[in-house]
């Protein structure tokens, strides 16, 4: 009889694991073709339904997570890297995702936060540049002219730009290091530090000598000074 009920376990049993791998492979077949048609309701869907059935340590967690920053889902984005950083708490790429979702959310604490946490472990000069600018959107001014001012003196790979809306009609992309520079000379006029300022703002042009918008900082602070 204990046989009997052993054997009819094990049968359960791997009938159950059988029909499981078969739903993940066939949910698997399913993503595949979503993705590849573009649709990412569907491929969202059956990348839940992978998740559930491998468990709390799915990789698809990890995917799904770029399937929603990559579609500008940033709150869903977020509250699963929110769930995948507990067990990948050093993960660099996700923390950056995760900045830029909370930034697009409008969380700007949160988002400086997640710059301050990357910045101590990249020592890159862009996210130095990003934890100024938040700082600076949040009235830290002393802070935020810290962070440009090590943002200016860490090494520069010459690859990143920054998009300025110049006005409505008109954005201009500028290389990281005469961003920097701009950025720098705005923080500095918050502090009424006006010839750190100036300084900053020719910094910027000579390394960009097109720059609307530090042009037209330099030509206020030169009018006021007359």
């Amino acid at each position: 009889m204990k046989n009997l009920v052993y054997i009819l376990t094990f049968i359960i049993t791997t009938t159950a694991i059988a029909q499981t791998t078969n739903s993940i492979t066939l949910e698997k077949q399913k993503l595949k073709q979503a993705l590849a048609y573009g649709d990412n309701a569907v491929a969202a869907n059956s990348m839940f339904s992978i998740i559930s059935m491998e468990g709390p340590q799915s990789t698809y967690k990890d995917s799904l997570a770029y399937l929603y920053f990559k579609g500008r889902n940033y709150v869903s984005c977020f509250l699963v890297l929110n769930d995948i950083l507990k067990n990948k708490p050093d993960n660099l790429e996700f923390i950056e995702m995760q900045a830029i979702s909370l930034e697009s959310m409008g969380a700007i604490k949160k988002a400086s936060e997640s710059y301050k946490t990357l910045l101590s472990k990249t020592n890159n000069n862009y996210h130095a540049y990003k934890l100024a600018s938040l700082q600076l959107a949040l009235k830290k001014f002393e802070e935020a002219y810290i962070s440009v001012k090590k943002a200016n003196q860490l090494p520069d790979n010459a690859t990143i730009e920054v998009t300025f809306q110049v006005n409505k009609n008109y954005n201009q992309n500028v290389k990281l290091k005469p961003a920097i520079a701009y950025l720098e000379g705005i923080i500095a006029m918050n502090l009424k530090k006006d010839n750190e300022a100036k300084l900053s703002f020719e910094a910027a042009l000579k390394l960009f000598p097109d720059f609307v918008l530090a042009k037209g900082k330099l030509e206020s602070l030169n009018t006021k000074k007359e």
